[in-house]
């Protein structure tokens, strides 16, 4: 469907994407994720049929990478490649000689950028979590990634929201990534509601998957392309409703509400 039917109560809780959602991250991501895989392809892509061409951190990083670990992410895109490396181990130094080095050396290039600075929340965010707060419907964030709850901290994020599970909790819980709904199921577990009454608010097709998986009661595509070129993929996807920011999606779905 692509709304919500007339009648049908809205969701007691919501469980937002933190990356592309709640922060502007996800540029970010792609890029350091871009200079790892350009130096990977450059030195391990076979020969042929456009394997080496760079790293699309627009198309390729939503295909395969966004919403996913890292290390999920890394081999996910390194196999469309045909690069076929051994996985190693989270230990390994930034490199190109196993999926995990690949792996560490986008983190390296990626705790670069949170060095200067450069994520920040989106302006919306803080304007729909504060009014859902109001209506006493209690959030909470998902991320693969483990600097999530830092920087839900640094923004203010973090105050308006009732639960945080992030890369860490994943690997301490041994939950699988996406688009297995793990980390979804654990986040409305956290907040007490059944994933039934829960809302998933994702822009990662991955993402929108899981959320259709795990049987969530209302199932949210954020696009914030400025043509709004992601909505159709997201549909496809299961999302049963799109928008382009999160007060559009509060005024949609708890309009009425005091």
């Amino acid at each position: 469907m692509n709304g919500r039917d007339e009648g049908v109560p809205p969701p007691h809780a919501v469980v937002l994407d933190t990356d592309g959602v709640l922060l502007d991250s996800a540029a970010a991501h792609a890029a350091a994720w871009k200079t790892a895989f350009d130096a990977c392809l450059a030195a391990r892509a076979p020969d042929g049929a456009g394997a080496r061409a760079p790293f699309d951190a627009d198309a390729e990083y939503r295909r395969h990478v966004d919403g996913r670990s890292r290390y999920d992410g890394a081999e996910a895109f390194l196999t469309s490649r045909g690069v076929r490396l051994p996985p190693g181990s989270p230990d390994d130094p930034p490199g190109c000689d196993t999926v995990w080095a690949v792996a560490a050396r986008k983190e390296a290039v990626f705790r670069e950028a949170l060095a200067s600075g450069a994520i920040v929340a989106f302006p919306d965010a803080e304007e729909a979590l504060t009014a859902l707060s109001a209506l006493h419907v209690p959030c909470a964030a998902v991320s693969a990634s483990r600097h999530a709850r830092a920087l839900l901290a640094s923004t203010g994020l973090d105050r308006l929201l009732t639960a945080v599970v992030d890369g860490g909790d994943a690997a301490r819980l041994a939950l699988p990534g996406k688009p297995d709904p793990a980390l979804f199921l654990h986040a409305a577990a956290r907040l007490g509601t059944r994933p039934g009454d829960t809302a998933v608010v994702e822009d990662a097709l991955a993402g929108v998957r899981a959320a259709r998986r795990g049987g969530f009661g209302l199932v949210v595509g954020l696009d914030r392309s400025p043509g709004g070129h992601g909505a159709a993929p997201l549909h496809a996807e299961g999302a049963d409703l799109v928008v382009p920011d999160l007060t559009a999606l509060v005024r949609k779905t708890w309009s009425g509400r005091t």
